[in-house]
């Protein structure tokens, strides 16, 4: 059996955004039970030098996004950066799941091979279809759920490998 780059990458991505949305919802309960305003934690970070959770948001929804859009052989559009809130931030997944829900399995044949170029501040990054899914793509949405996970975490959110991983346990 050979397992296909939609089957790969569409429900991974989206059940790994929708768990990320479950965070949220707990780390914005969490701070109103605990009276904190919420727009603090959009700001966390573990170290001074490290993005704040709302960027780690932003990114996990923006890499799968623009990536697999072009792993469809499209261009994508580009997403305002407005993530003043935890429902600014919730938009934002549900957008990203939105656009990738609109990807077919028959735009992505062929897409392990395709060449795609990316732009990036320090020039141009070029992969071949399979390592732009599995070592860029999928590793920047788990790195950066994780990180939010993290800075939650530490926050004191009552969260579990079962929210992370968007399962719920008997």
């Amino acid at each position: 059996m050979s397992l296909s780059v939609y089957e790969s990458s569409i429900p991974v991505i989206i059940r790994t955004l929708t768990a990320l949305s479950g965070v949220l919802a707990k780390g914005e309960a969490h701070a109103e039970a605990k009276g904190t305003d919420a727009a603090n934690y959009l700001t966390m970070r573990l170290v001074p030098d490290m993005l704040p959770l709302s960027s780690q948001v932003r990114i996990a929804c923006d890499v799968p996004r623009r990536g697999m859009v072009r792993l469809a052989g499209g261009e994508p559009a580009p997403m305002e950066d407005k993530e003043g809130s935890f429902a600014d931030l919730q938009a934002r997944i549900a957008d990203t799941i939105a656009v990738l829900e609109g990807i077919t399995p028959e735009s992505l044949e062929g897409a392990e091979t395709r060449q795609i170029t990316l732009p990036s501040p320090r020039g141009e990054m070029e992969f071949i279809g399979r390592d732009f899914l599995f070592n860029f793509i999928l590793a920047n949405l788990h790195f950066h759920s994780t990180m939010t996970y993290a800075l939650l975490r530490s926050a004191g959110v009552e969260l579990g490998k079962a929210d992370y991983m968007g399962v719920t346990l008997p």
